[in-house]
């Protein structure tokens, strides 16, 4: 991963560090941006916002920073298709749970249903992110 432009699985992505802007989005996703957070009100951020906070830490363009945002995202799906986990020390563990088959009912009708296994995403989020979050 240490790697400038390597994904998870191998691919060359783009000229940019993977470790550098996981750090980024690290520290963007840690409130470390108040600025966005007052305008919006401190309620959400989409992912224009997160482009344009990586690409005003980092100096790159926002068209860079887009690959970049991309880059982390792809990586991180890449890696739980796969199996497997990424831990970002600090921030957090993206993993999988695997749910069992389940026997629901619609809510209109009252009709049981099947719900089928499925593999879930999760996230835990570390202790440097709780404590940002927590003050």
């Amino acid at each position: 991963m240490e790697n400038c432009g390597s994904s998870i699985d191998g691919r060359k992505k783009s000229g940019l560090n993977f470790s550098r802007i996981t750090v980024l989005v690290a520290e963007f996703f840690s409130l470390s941006q108040p600025n966005i957070m007052k305008e919006k009100g401190g309620l959400s951020v989409n992912k224009n916002d997160l482009i344009s906070a990586v690409a005003d830490n980092s100096g790159l363009s926002k068209a860079d920073a887009g690959k970049a945002v991309d880059g982390v995202f792809d990586a991180i799906v890449g890696a739980l298709q796969s199996g497997g986990e990424v831990r970002v020390v600090g921030f957090g563990t993206f993993s999988t749970a695997q749910r069992k088959a389940t026997t629901g009912r619609n809510p209109r009708t009252g009709e049981a249903i099947q719900i089928p296994a499925s593999t879930q995403p999760k996230f835990k989020a570390g202790k440097g992110l709780k404590d940002a979050v927590n003050g």
